[in-house]
């Protein structure tokens, strides 16, 4: 067991199956904060503004813990498109991503408050989304929980069939793109001088572009 303990500021079960497939050991504590700002930022921006305030808010009474908070957008062309409120709203979202190739950004913040160490990155995955009939669209809907997500769906359930191509971490769609994240938490890990046998794989000469 690592000597710091990592808190996970999300209660995505997609991001916690992904940290526990590669052997974190981490606490959940979601930072419940508010995804509906009143400035425009572009969805780049707003990603990593938003992963980097929910670390902090969980930061804020756990400052001696390692702290992960991350965001995923879903957005077509400058269009966001967040959790959809209800099942209307998520059918007009997947009709305007049929046919077309959107973007999904996932924001990520890595903290400790108490060294001052943060960590603030982005990644970038295109998708390109098959045309869907209008009576797939409904059973999708119906069927799968699709409320709880960015854009609508899920890229690891039944709306996978319509996935035409994917430029990008797959991981990344899902909510956290391992690659990057395992880079930038090595990093922190070094610099709090709590590095064991299994975070030694990265070193500064591979970069932060994995």
């Amino acid at each position: 067991m690592s000597k710091i303990p990592t808190i996970l500021a999300s209660k995505s079960p997609r991001r916690q199956n992904i940290l526990k497939n590669i052997g974190l050991e981490f606490e959940i504590i979601p930072s419940n904060i508010s995804e509906n700002l009143g400035f425009d930022l572009s969805p780049v921006c707003l990603a990593e503004y938003l992963s980097k305030k929910k670390a902090e808010k969980v930061s804020e009474k756990h400052q001696n813990k390692i702290i992960i908070g991350a965001d995923t957008i879903v957005y077509l062309e400058e269009e966001i498109f967040e959790k959809p409120r209800d099942k209307d709203e998520n059918y007009k979202m997947l009709k305007s991503l049929s046919g077309k190739t959107h973007k999904v950004v996932t924001g990520v913040s890595i903290t400790h408050k108490n060294k001052g160490i943060e960590k603030t990155f982005s990644q970038i995955t295109k998708v390109t989304v098959r045309k869907i009939p209008h009576e797939k669209l409904l059973y999708y809907i119906e069927n799968y929980s699709t409320l709880d997500k960015a854009g609508g769906y899920g890229i690891q359930d039944w709306f996978s069939i319509w996935i035409k191509k994917i430029n990008g971490c797959y991981y990344n769609v899902m909510g956290l793109p391992i690659s990057q994240f395992y880079y930038y938490y090595y990093q922190v890990k070094k610099e709090l001088h709590d590095v064991k046998n299994q975070w030694k794989y990265f070193n500064k000469k591979q970069g932060a572009k994995v």
